[in-house]
C-alpha cells in the first residue's frame, strides 16, 4: 500500500511539470550562434534582453561541464537565477541548464533546465533549439508562466540574431 501511494505522489508530481520547445532558424553558421549561446554562457546578459547582468559563479572561469552562472533579472539583483551547464557536448553544440537556485522566482530548481541544442543547416543558416522543463511554485501557476516563460526565449533568440549582427 505504501508503494502504491508513493507511485501516485509521484505521478501526481509529475503531471505538474510543465514542458516547452521552441526553436528558431537563424541567418548564420551554427558555429557563430553556439559562440553566444554555448561558449559565453556566464556573459548571458550581453545576449539576452531580460537580463540585466550576469557571471561566472562558483569558482567557474569559463563554460565546460559543471560551469556554474548567476543571472540576475533586476538591478536590486533580488529576482535571480543560479544555474549550471550539464551534459555539455560542444561537438554537438548541445548542453543542458539546471537552475539550482531561485531567488523570488517562482520554480522550483528540482524540476527545473532546459536543454539547449545548435543545428548546423549547411547553406550558412542554423537552427537554434530550447526544450523547457519547469515545475512552479505553487504548482497550479505552470500553465499560467508558460506563455512567460515562450515570450522570454522568443525574445532571446531575436536578441541572439541582433547581437551577433552588431
Amino acid at each position: 500500500m505504501a508503494v502504491l501511494s508513493s507511485l501516485a505522489l509521484t505521478l501526481g508530481a509529475q503531471k505538474k511539470v510543465q514542458t516547452f520547445q521552441l526553436s528558431k532558424v537563424l541567418p548564420f553558421p551554427a558555429e557563430q550562434v553556439w559562440a553566444v549561446v554555448g561558449e559565453d554562457y556566464g556573459k548571458i546578459a550581453h545576449s539576452h534582453p531580460k537580463i540585466m547582468s550576469s557571471d561566472y559563479v562558483g569558482g567557474s572561469l569559463g563554460a565546460g561541464e559543471g560551469a556554474e552562472r548567476v543571472c540576475y533579472f533586476n538591478e536590486k539583483k533580488t529576482q535571480f537565477l543560479k544555474e549550471r551547464m550539464i551534459d555539455y557536448a560542444p561537438e554537438q553544440m548541445s548542453f543542458t541548464n539546471t537552475v539550482y537556485q531561485a531567488g523570488k522566482f517562482p520554480v522550483d530548481p528540482e524540476y527545473t533546465q532546459a536543454i539547449y541544442r545548435g543545428k548546423d543547416l549547411g547553406d550558412g543558416t542554423s537552427e537554434f533549439s530550447f526544450d523547457m522543463r519547469y515545475r512552479t511554485k505553487p504548482a497550479m501557476m505552470g500553465a499560467m508562466a508558460k506563455g512567460k516563460f515562450k515570450k522570454l526565449i522568443t525574445d532571446y533568440f531575436i536578441a541572439i540574431e541582433h547581437h551577433i549582427k552588431t
